[in-house]
């Protein structure tokens, strides 16, 4: 992807049109992303919103440690994680969710037109939110186990580890709901 670490050099040269091209290409998946981890997708719409406002407004410098695509998950990650403690803070009030106005399930239906897909995608809504962030990362944007490391901030060893569990935890989900799912 170093095609869209010069398209970020150029915006930072002023170029405001390469923001939008990196917005285009990754608005779809940054938002399932940050829906595993917040598991609402008005509020991950909202995180994924904040990533690009945080690139346009602040222009961290990105410094080709990782892919582009690693740095931006990670920032989103970050965003997703100031979101939740910042939700905890207010958990005693009642969230008014009314003002979402995006369906969630038409939102998914949209991204996963597959019955087999859906099925796959609720399950993982019910597994521990760590086991989907680290299934989503691998099997929907095929990050390999240094770049999820970097993202999650853990190590490859416990990347593996996880993975294994959360595929464990997924296929019994799966079994519960009446799907067995073979590839896993």
């Amino acid at each position: 992807m170093g095609n869209d670490a010069d398209r970020y050099r150029r915006f930072l040269d002023g170029d405001d049109d390469e923001l939008v091209e990196i917005i285009d290409t990754y608005y779809e998946g940054l938002s399932l992303y940050l829906n595993s981890i917040v598991r609402n997708i008005c509020e991950a719409e909202e995180i994924m919103q904040e990533t690009f406002v945080k690139l346009a407004v602040k222009k961290p410098k990105f410094n080709g440690k990782s892919t582009f695509k690693t740095w931006l998950y990670a920032i989103a990650r970050n965003c997703a994680l100031n979101h939740l403690r910042q939700r905890s803070r207010y958990a005693d009030r009642p969230m008014d969710e009314a003002f979402c106005l995006s369906d969630e399930t038409d939102i998914e239906q949209q991204y996963l037109m597959e019955e087999r897909k859906i099925q796959l995608h609720k399950a993982m809504k019910k597994i521990k939110p760590e086991y989907a962030q680290v299934l989503y990362l691998k099997y929907f944007e095929d990050f390999d186990t240094e770049a999820i490391a970097r993202i999650m901030k853990k190590s490859k060893r416990q990347i593996g580890d996880l993975t294994y569990r959360a595929k464990k935890a997924l296929k019994l989900e799966l079994e519960r709901m009446g799907f067995i799912y073979e590839e896993l």
